[in-house]
Parts: C-alpha cells; structure tokens; sequence
C-alpha cells in the first residue's frame, strides 16, 4: 500500500526529533563526562596546590626559623660584647682618678705656663715627657709618679717599662730623651750627689726648657749647694703635695689642650 505524502512527512518529522533527542542526550552525556573530568582536574590541582603551599609554608617556616635563631644568637653575642664595654668603662671610670681642682704657687703655675708654651705638640715625638730619677732611693716615688700621669693621659718615658734587656742601655736612654717632648727629673739625695746615670741625664734635661723638677727627700736649697744648674729653683716638691696632686699640676704642662 502506497504511503501518502502526508504520512511520509510526518515519519520524516518524528525521525528528525528522535534524532534530534539522541544527540541532545549524547551532548549531554559528553558535557556531564566534561564536567566530572574537569571538576576531577580541579580536585586533584587544588589538592597539589594546597600540598605545594604547605610544602612551601614549612620551607619558609623552617627558614625564617632559622634566621631568628642566627639573629637571636648574633643579638645575645652583641649583648654579651657591649655589657663588657658598658663595664670596662664603668670600671675605667670607677678606678680613674676623681677630677680634682689643684692650687698652684705662683712659681708652679710660672713653671707650668713656661714648660707648655715652649713644647711642640706636633713634632711627631713617641713620649710626652722622659722620667729620670735615682734608682737607690727615687725608684718608688718615680713608679707612682709615672703611673698617676699615665692615669691622666700623660704618656711617660720610664726605664723600667722601655728599657729592653739585650740592649745598650745608654743607647736607649738616649733614644728616649729624644723621643720626648719634656724632662721630669726626680731629685732626691742620691740623684743630686751626682750619679753617673742621672748626671747624663740631667745634662741632656738641662738643655730643654721643659724641664720639671720633682724634689722627694731634698729641698731646693740642697739643690742649690748641689750645682746651681736650675737658675729658678722652680718645681713641685713632695713635702708639700703627694703624688697624685703632683701629677695633677704637672699633666697641664705636658697635655695638649689644657693649662693650668
């Protein structure tokens, strides 16, 4: 039986939906395996990148850690080194002489004023000033003499200290005496009954003008009658001052920027 045109057309039309609805469905069935590939992708990335930054975050964690602890120990060290200095210093301080006011004679300041003046701060010499004295009965008062200036920044020429055994010791003293800018002298008996060592070096002493006489034992008279070689008589003696006050008035006479 012939099938009409009409009957054929409508079988086309439902043909072409059943068609139509097959595709959809695979359509579908590809978008819902895309999607679940691609959500699967998603999971699985987000999985690697969370271990990755926790990978990365103990990395860092463990690396600043480090850096703090490497900091924390440099801090304590420089801790430790500064609270030495902070105690060096207090003890530097605490063991420095007390700054004292001194009073001079007016021969002591002249003495003083005369000796300053005529130094050369910038002649590039080691010593401020050479320290004679006679060892049988001057070593004592010579050691603390030496050690008040150094106390007070003076920078002292003393046999005990520069002399280096091996060597001639003529020949050092001699260096010394050309090393320093000034002359203390400590005249006791044995040193003004003209002993060989001290009458060199008073010699050499004489002929600067920035010599200073310290008298322990002895008094300007009994040098006078000695030799008459200090025209002035002028200098510090220890029947009137001690030691540290001598040393207050001499270091003005040696120091750069001071006076008396």
């Amino acid at each position: 039986m012939a099938m009409s045109a009409s009957e054929y057309n409508r079988r086309m039309r439902e043909a072409a939906r059943r068609a139509e609805r097959e595709l959809q469905r695979e359509v579908d069935r590809v978008n819902r395996a895309n999607k679940k590939a691609v959500d699967d992708y998603n999971r699985k990335a987000a999985e690697h990148n969370r271990r990755e930054a926790d990978r990365v975050n103990r990395e860092n964690k463990k690396a600043v850690d480090d850096y703090n602890r490497r900091v924390a120990q440099h801090n304590r060290a420089a801790d430790r080194h500064n609270q030495k200095v902070v105690d060096e210093i207090n003890r530097r301080l605490a063991t420095a002489p007390a700054t004292r006011t001194v009073t001079y004679q007016p021969v002591e300041r002249e003495l003083v004023e005369r000796v300053h003046g005529a130094i050369d701060f910038d002649d590039g010499r080691e010593y401020d000033v050479f320290l004679s004295y006679a060892r049988i009965d001057g070593e004592d008062t010579a050691k603390a003499l030496a050690t008040a200036l150094e106390a007070r920044g003076v920078n002292v020429w003393f046999d005990t200290v520069a002399i280096q055994p091996g060597k001639s010791q003529s020949l050092q003293m001699d260096a010394g005496l050309r090393k320093a800018r000034a002359g203390i002298a400590v005249l006791t008996a044995a040193y003004v009954a003209g002993r060989f060592w001290t009458q060199r070096e008073l010699g050499a002493l004489l002929n600067k003008p920035t010599l200073i006489p310290v008298l322990h034992g002895v008094t300007f008279d009994d040098v006078k009658e000695y030799s008459g070689i200090l025209p002035d008589l002028a200098g510090f003696t220890t029947d009137q001052d001690d030691i540290d006050t001598i040393a207050d008035k001499i270091a003005p006479a040696v120091a750069r920027h001071a006076s008396p």
